[in-house]
């Protein structure tokens, strides 16, 4: 097995040094074909809609909402469901290109850089939006701690802690998905041992699952803090 090789690069002016940009591209592509069948599956139903009764696509779309909707309603309270869309899209798209990884002959977008620092700076740019739309120029605010006469240190501290939020969320799921693609390529080289490989795409799976939690929780959080109109 070559640890580095993807199917992609099959197609013309494709290479190992925008791969990434291939993957992504396809899973995007491959997302929203899912999202407009789930979205005529229920159209289909008419008004009359009911829970999927079996596993297909509109039923994991359906358990995927659910979830992010929960997890939404936990971090940001029931009245902040607006936001379930944005982080829905996150959530699925972080998951589905975790997953790609797993799949022989193909590399995940997240393993690279250039794609998770993408993410982090959407994230970044995403929470601040938010913020200064729910509180206006009071969000500054936000920035200069909770007495004037350390606003200026303050200031310092804060924007270094909001400028390394992109970098951190970027590197955690780089460097978790680079380690994860890496130990499925050696189980696979070990398929000698039946349980070896077995094991490896258990914790793959729980690897994926869990960076798309983590990333979509810290984004989450952070819109949470920013659109608090307690600053």
């Amino acid at each position: 097995m070559q640890a580095h090789f993807s199917w992609l690069e099959k197609i013309p002016g494709v290479d190992h040094g925008n791969v990434h940009v291939a993957t992504l591209g396809m899973s995007v592509g491959l997302l929203v074909l899912g999202s407009v069948a789930g979205y005529a599956s229920l159209k289909a139903q008419g008004e009359d809609v009911a829970p999927a009764g079996s596993l297909s696509l509109r039923g994991i779309l359906e358990l995927l909402v659910e979830f992010i909707v929960s997890l939404s309603d936990r971090v940001l309270g029931e009245h902040n469901r607006k936001y379930v869309p944005l982080f829905g899209a996150i959530f699925i798209t972080i998951l589905f290109n975790n997953l790609l990884g797993m799949i022989p002959g193909m590399l995940p977008a997240t393993e690279n850089f250039n794609t998770t620092f993408a993410l982090g700076v959407f994230s970044f740019l995403t929470y601040n939006y938010l913020g200064l739309k729910a509180n206006g120029i009071a969000y500054l605010k936000h920035f200069m701690g909770p007495v004037w006469w350390l606003a200026p240190l303050m200031v310092i501290i804060e924007l270094i802690s909001h400028f390394v939020r992109p970098l951190s969320l970027a590197m955690r799921l780089r460097a978790n998905m680079m380690a994860d693609h890496t130990v499925m390529g050696i189980a696979v080289d070990m398929a000698g041992s039946f349980g070896v490989p077995l094991l490896a795409y258990g914790l793959g799976l729980f690897v994926c699952f869990i960076q798309a939690f983590v990333f979509t929780v810290l984004s989450m959080a952070y819109v949470s803090l920013a659109t608090a109109h307690d600053h």
